[in-house]
């Protein structure tokens, strides 16, 4: 019996996708099956070799972007930490939102924190409060805020309700008295469960300019 011997792989043939067994060509297929390179069709090769290049260049653009918001971080950091140290002064308000500026006022770098909100037990009772509020109006009247309650409690594919139309109920100026208790039921359901960290970076040829995002979001570009 012929013995299997698979030959160490350089980074260029790990990357290519050709595993070597007993100096032979080999393809791994979906299935982790090795197929003799030859018996591959060749539009699948070039489709192989497409792919693996263009993740490739994927992974070192997503790595170069990691480092680039780590060293971008570290900077504002020790900024930061300098004019505490130097003025006892910060930047930003409570939240941690923080906006850094040129000095002629044509580049800006914003870092925002955005709180991830969920919704306690006490929305199901602010839900009951509007369903009666709904029965009790008449078919015809406010039918616009009858489709905001509607879309509001419509949970999402993951079971969640419409954060977007929650919030807008809470603009809502209804001086009914349940529909004030409705809207506290919400405001106290309402809990911070994490929170996230953006940079943006801005810029513009003048003063009079209206500010230009710097996109790094590949589907914006």
């Amino acid at each position: 019996m012929e013995s299997v011997i698979i030959e160490q792989q350089n980074d260029a043939e790990a990357a290519s996708g050709i595993t070597v067994v007993n100096g032979k060509n080999y393809m791994s297929d979906a299935k982790g099956s090795l197929v003799p390179v030859e018996n591959v069709k060749p539009e699948h090769k070039l489709e192989d070799e497409v792919v693996r290049k263009i993740v490739g260049f994927a992974e070192e653009l997503s790595a170069q972007i990691a480092r680039f918001r780590g060293h971008t971080m570290t900077d504002l950091g020790d900024f930061d930490a300098l004019l505490s140290q130097e003025y006892g002064s910060k930047i930003g308000g409570a939240k941690g939102n923080r906006t850094y500026q040129t000095f002629d006022g044509l580049m800006q770098v914003k870092v925002q924190i955005s709180d991830f909100v969920d919704f306690g037990p006490q929305l199901q009772t602010a839900k009951k409060l509007l369903d009666e509020c709904l029965m009790e109006w008449s078919a015809d009247s406010r039918p616009e805020i009858r489709a905001v309650i509607t879309k509001a409690f419509n949970t999402e594919k993951e079971g969640q309700v419409n954060r977007s139309e929650i919030f807008m109920l809470l603009r809502l100026d209804i001086p009914d008295e349940r529909w004030q208790d409705a809207m506290r039921a919400i405001r106290e359901a309402m809990r911070v469960t994490g929170s996230k960290e953006y940079v943006r970076f801005y810029t513009r040829s003048s003063i009079e300019e209206k500010w230009r995002s710097i996109t790094i979001d590949l589907a914006k570009v």
